[in-house]
């Protein structure tokens, strides 16, 4: 029996990133459990989930349950949920985590772990848009986090029917910045089941990348209703782009971010992911809560703290904010 088989892997949420790595995993060879609930709980435990990608139809059955109870502990804990939701969804993950299990947040934005181990002048402080009453510190021992950037993306068409057009890419990180063991098992893990997956030593660096195309792309989609390649493409509207990755590349310099690319080339890439909606913009459509304050708020804390202004970011999440309380109250 190989590792990879005897690990007890969860993925709590089954979303469209959460039912993409449950696939992918299963599919592989990889027993996933996954925590669920309501309708889309049913349709896994009925039909199982479909998973629509590059590389064809992946269609597996998977452990399904909303009681962490019927799981007991995991060596792997996925959360693949909105930040949001992890205020009240964190305390009641005890039942999977022991104190050997590795929990890795699949979540959008600055994470409320973004100052533990990071060594610099607000090392071990919170981040208070992601965490203000201190909850998801206190739910989880920070030792057993392990850092992800996310860039997959995917589209739920109905409970666990999943459609996703491009390519996978998930990066793993220590927040201390070490290259350990259990970061090599969980990259290797994902790496079998057919997902390009990197461990690096500075996960912040990664981290800003995203939380850079998110900033610049999900509350813009909100405010103008319009796919990737539109945001991006679209003169007037690559102009408040390249005005709010501006923004966003000056606060992630000033924590220190080695970003790997040029603004042309951000642009172009994101341009060429098609007529692609964000996630954000899928949950407007929904009369969904949306994800302002990790990929928004927390962003503008880490520029108030150095002092640096972000004009057109907080106009813009102010317009995404103004609509997403509009179209909730319809």
């Amino acid at each position: 029996m190989t590792e990879s088989i005897s690990l007890k892997v969860c993925v709590v949420g089954a979303g469209a990133i959460g039912c993409t790595l449950a696939a992918r995993l299963q599919a592989a060879g990889q027993p996933v459990n996954v925590l669920a609930r309501g309708a889309t709980l049913a349709a896994l435990q009925s039909d199982g989930i479909r998973l629509h990608d590059l590389d064809g139809e992946h269609r597996v059955h998977v452990n399904a349950s909303d009681d962490c109870a019927d799981f007991g502990v995991q060596d792997i804990v996925f959360v693949c949920t909105k930040a949001q939701a992890l205020p009240a969804l964190l305390p009641t993950l005890a039942p999977l985590v022991g104190n050997d299990t590795v929990v890795v947040p699949m979540v959008n934005g600055v994470p409320w772990w973004y100052f533990f181990a990071e060594g610099g002048r607000f090392d071990g402080q919170p981040v208070h848009a992601v965490d203000p009453d201190g909850v998801l510190t206190r739910a989880l021992p920070l030792a057993n986090v392990i850092g992800c950037v996310v860039f997959i993306t995917a589209q739920a068409l109905s409970p666990g029917v999943i459609k996703s057009v491009n390519p996978h890419l998930v990066v793993f990180g220590e927040p201390s910045g070490k290259l350990t063991p259990r970061l090599e098992r969980l990259r290797s893990m994902v790496e079998r089941a057919g997902i390009e997956a990197r461990g690096v030593d500075r996960i912040r660096d990664t981290l800003w990348t995203k939380i850079l195309a998110n900033l610049t792309s999900n509350p813009l989609s909100v405010v103008i209703g319009g796919t990737l390649d539109q945001l991006y493409s679209e003169p007037d509207i690559k102009q408040i782009v390249v005005k709010m990755l501006n923004e966003g590349l000056a606060v992630a310099a000033a924590y220190g971010a080695r970003i790997n690319f040029d603004p042309h080339t951000f642009l172009e890439l994101a341009a060429g992911m098609g007529p692609v909606k964000t996630s954000m913009l899928q949950d407007y459509e929904k009369g969904l809560p949306l994800e302002l304050a990790a990929i928004g708020d927390a962003v503008i804390e880490l520029a108030d703290r150095m002092n640096i202004p972000m004009p057109v970011s907080r106009d813009i999440l102010a317009l995404a904010r103004f609509r997403g309380v509009h179209a909730a109250t319809q």
